[in-house]
């Protein structure tokens, strides 16, 4: 005797329903036009908070002068580099799995702005290393997985425009995410596992080796971060689902007939 369907309750449909909704491309576009303006504008002031703390209220470190003034910066750009990529492998193996367009889309999305917060943190860096280290780059074993993190965003983008086929493009652009993916545990423990030239983790459970200006710039520059990404994402999504919609339609490949 075959059992019985299993239904999910009534609550647990009602707490997903909504989350449903959203993987439908019109019902995603009109949620993007409503919510998009309002995470920007949060930045704006995260930012400009930040940046204010950072250079005119935090006073200059004891040892690394006013270079350290670029760490609140830094440190949220790296941050955010890594999450958007661990976001970016995650709707990646999502549209593998269940061939959707949004989240295929947002997969694509994610990627020039996590690429900009990859190259900012290491412009950054060099320019904070230059004073600190005394050289503007150093083969470091966190440095060389940040880098190798800008070229993993760059290959998804040079994968997804280097081919015809949106089906193709995209499956390649998203293995090759996922198994770019192994790169950010490398980037985090990078300073652990290896004795390297880079400094030690700001934030740790015992405690922020930072001031309290600092780490109040610190986590205003990262809710800036969170803010610009989240729109920016959701925008060039809602962009890549309409002109997806916009494109002609693929002619089929004709058989030739056999006489």
């Amino acid at each position: 005797m075959s059992s019985p369907p299993v239904s999910l309750p009534s609550g647990s449909q009602a707490t997903w329903a909504p989350w449903r909704r959203l993987a439908s491309p019109p019902v995603f576009e009109a949620w993007v036009a409503r919510w998009w303006a309002p995470l920007a504008l949060l930045g704006l002031p995260c930012a400009l908070a930040g940046l204010w703390l950072t250079f005119l209220v935090a006073p200059a470190d004891a040892r690394q002068g006013e270079s350290a003034r670029l760490l609140p910066l830094h440190v949220a750009a790296a941050w955010m580099s890594m999450w958007l990529y661990a976001v970016m492998a995650f709707w990646s193996g999502m549209a593998l799995v269940w061939r959707g367009r949004v989240t295929s889309a947002l997969a694509q999305a994610m990627a020039p702005t996590g690429a900009l917060f990859c190259a900012l943190a290491l412009l950054s860096g060099a320019l904070w290393g230059r004073p600190t280290w005394g050289t503007w780059w150093a083969w470091d074993a966190r440095l060389a997985s940040q880098l190798l993190l800008l070229l993993l965003y760059l290959g998804v983008i040079g994968l997804r425009a280097a081919f015809d086929d949106e089906r193709r493009a995209a499956r390649l652009a998203a293995l090759l995410s996922l198994v770019g993916a192994v790169n950010l545990p490398v980037i985090w423990f990078s300073v652990q596992w290896w004795n390297t030239l880079h400094q030690g983790a700001t934030l740790t459970p015992r405690g922020a080796s930072l001031q309290t200006s600092q780490l109040a710039a610190l986590v205003l520059m990262f809710l800036a971060a969170w803010a610009y990404a989240a729109a920016m994402t959701l925008l060039r999504a809602r962009c890549i689902l309409a002109e997806q919609r916009l494109a002609p339609p693929r002619p089929r490949p004709t058989v030739p007939a056999w006489r």
